[in-house]
């Protein structure tokens, strides 16, 4: 079975990478060499391989089908990006931290720099064309349980079907595709599964160690995690609309991922990985290799799977664990295996708080290590190591959204302003680009 987690990724995810790549290296002239050590770092992420072959998921399967949609999206191909965004809805509801960038950049394109109706009614079509497809096997089987004189009305009723305004009639040939169709959607939001999933490195769990959210109604945290998630989606989403560029893609996926990440309801660890794969495309862009973003990519990865190790450890896979987490810290000359990202200077260098966040997260994670294999917790507080994980993660996930957002607002050239005919950024130095 583990096999054809092997197989999937040769199929969708890898040739999606590679795909990518070409068109994103060419986009920012990056050299085929750098390109390359993207390409590895990409493909040896700690986080991904941990998931998918060690926890057994398919995650690269949805990951890939994203990456096709960014990959036709720079290849100026929208119809298919949406064919491939509905695929990977399709096979993993968790690709929706990426919906709402990828609504934000189709509708910017069509309404910028003009409106183009034609283009806006194409890429509804496709959608909701590729909507039917995929749904069609579910509704098509039920038809035919009908006709078969299997009726759903022994079943029970979905908690959705129950909350329509109108009464459905239980025998009628519509309701078993009706009730098909509100399951569907009940297991894609699964509401009922609580706020968080086990301890995750998120705003909600955080704050549940100092203020217990529990005592509030399942109702209220939905619509906490609704203002909040719109709160911090809302940023990025806005810049790609109004700046839809190609440049700002990766980090506007990224930071919209975050964003979910941090304040979403019913977050699981393993969710870290939608956030971290944009972010570690990035290593493909121009200034990829630069210390400044080899060291927020590193870290993001690092800190990702540190928060995720309390799984990992679960599933015996404390051995992976540390042998790939060196095999990444040795490829990007991250902490511990070296401090050269932190000590280089000149352009794309690494500022003064960026490097005490990011080295003192490592001591911390580092001995947080050497506590949880040496020290048992205390008999009253059996979580108690968990628990300063998930708080140590959390505001380092929080500055990761930050520096996407940051990242974000460059490559969008908001900061740009027209004197003369002439872009220049807010500093007031010139662009070389003439608009």
């Amino acid at each position: 079975m583990r096999a054809t987690v092997f197989v999937s990724e040769y199929l969708v995810y890898i040739p999606a990478i590679v795909t990518f790549l070409r068109h994103h290296t060419r986009l920012h002239g990056v050299n085929s060499w750098e390109a390359s050590i993207a390409m590895t770092a990409i493909l040896i992420q700690p986080a991904t391989i941990l998931i998918d072959h060690g926890h057994f998921q398919y995650n690269t399967v949805m990951l890939g089908l994203a990456t096709a949609s960014l990959s036709s999206m720079l290849a100026g191909r929208p119809l298919w990006s949406c064919v491939f965004f509905v695929g990977a809805l399709g096979f993993k509801q968790m690709a929706l931290f990426y919906a709402p960038a990828v609504f934000a950049y189709l509708l910017g394109i069509c309404v910028t720099p003009r409106l183009d109706i034609g283009r806006l009614a194409l890429i509804s079509v496709v959608t909701l064309v590729s909507f039917a497809v995929l749904f069609a096997p579910l509704v098509v089987g039920t038809l035919i349980d009908y006709v078969r004189g299997i009726d759903a009305a022994a079943f029970p009723t979905p908690p959705l079907v129950k909350s329509l305004p109108i009464e459905l009639y239980e025998y009628s040939w519509y309701y078993q595709p009706i009730v098909q169709l509100a399951q569907s959607i009940h297991r894609i939001f699964p509401f009922a599964r609580g706020l968080f999933e086990d301890k995750v490195a998120n705003v909600w769990c955080a704050l549940h160690t100092f203020h217990k959210l529990n005592r509030y109604s399942g109702t209220l945290l939905q619509r906490a995690a609704l203002v909040a998630t719109l709160g911090a989606i809302a940023p990025p989403c806005l810049i790609l609309f109004l700046k839809p560029r190609k440049g700002a893609l990766l980090p506007a996926f990224a930071a919209t991922a975050w964003g979910f990440f941090l304040c979403s309801f019913q977050v699981h660890e393993k969710n870290v990985l939608l956030p971290l794969l944009p972010m570690t495309l990035m290593l493909g862009s121009s200034g990829g290799m630069l210390p400044e973003t080899r060291a927020w990519v590193g870290y993001a990865n690092l800190l990702g799977c540190w928060t995720m190790f309390p799984l990992l450890a679960r599933d015996g896979l404390r051995i992976p664990y540390i042998v790939l987490s060196l095999v990444w810290q040795l490829f990007l000359g991250l902490p511990p295996a070296s401090l050269g990202i932190y000590t280089a200077s000149g352009a794309g260098s690494v500022g003064w708080p960026v490097k005490l966040a990011h080295l003192g997260s490592y001591v911390v994670m580092f001995g947080w290590h050497v506590v949880e294999y040496f020290v048992p917790p205390p008999a009253d507080k059996p979580d108690l190591w968990v628990v300063l994980n998930v708080l140590v993660g959390a505001g380092g996930f929080g500055l990761c959204y930050l520096w996407c957002l940051w990242s974000l607002v460059k490559q969008s050239g908001i900061l740009e302003q027209k004197q003369g005919g002439v872009a220049i950024d807010a500093k007031g130095k010139e662009k070389a680009k003439t608009l």
